[in-house]
């Protein structure tokens, strides 16, 4: 299929989109195991909190503490009878690696700002449009579930559309033009016969005042 053929007229495969490394392959399916491995563990951690009671808060907190007990009364056990102490590794982070952090969220922080002031100066009426509908979209579905099953939802969601999308990518492709030209005819014949009217019912009034 040819770039002009593709939906959106994109230049890039589908697993090129996703970066076209590990996280690609595990989105595609293409690292079976280990996709199902992940969820495999989304699923048993929304059983375990779901039936548990706990929170992500409170389960992330006890973990940590009973780590943290571990961890102590093994160095002091250690020391007394002169055995090895816990073989942790050295906690540390370069400058090298806070750089490249710092500047990571400094470029996406400046991408956001900048749409957010393009957004509330008027400059780009179609983004506008299309972070509304997600944003509306998000609180509807927001609604409806639990941050947790949200969460394992969109999980779910992505290991599972974007293999489904890649392959049947033709199918789909045919049948989303076919939608959307449908679509614009529809508008066009809207626009024609209802706003066109409205719009010559206005000019009308204007001469008439």
């Amino acid at each position: 299929m040819g770039s002009s053929d593709r939906l959106f007229n994109r230049q890039r495969t589908v697993h090129e989109i996703f970066g076209g490394g590990f996280v690609a392959d595990v989105v595609l399916w293409r690292q079976k195991n280990f996709t199902v491995g992940v969820l495999l563990v989304a699923l048993a951690s929304w059983v375990v909190f779901e039936r548990s009671g706990y929170t992500l808060l409170s389960l992330v907190s006890s973990v940590l503490f009973l780590l943290v007990v571990i961890l102590f009364l093994w160095a002091k056990s250690a020391a007394i009878l002169n055995r090895p102490a816990p073989p942790l590794p050295e906690l540390h982070l370069s400058e090298e690696t806070v750089n490249e952090i710092a500047a990571f969220v400094r470029t996406r922080l400046n991408d956001f700002l900048s749409v957010s002031q393009d957004i509330a100066l008027g400059k780009d009426t179609n983004l506008f449009l299309k972070v509304a509908g997600y944003l509306l979209l998000i609180s509807i579905v927001g609604g409806l579930a639990d941050f947790l099953t949200l969460g394992y939802t969109s999980l779910f969601i992505m290991l599972t559309i974007p293999a489904l999308y890649e392959k049947h990518e033709d199918c789909i492709d045919d049948y989303v033009k076919m939608v959307c030209e449908k679509t614009q005819q529809l508008y066009a014949t809207f626009d024609v016969e209802c706003i066109g009217r409205i719009r010559k019912w206005i000019l009308e009034k204007q001469k008439l005042s």
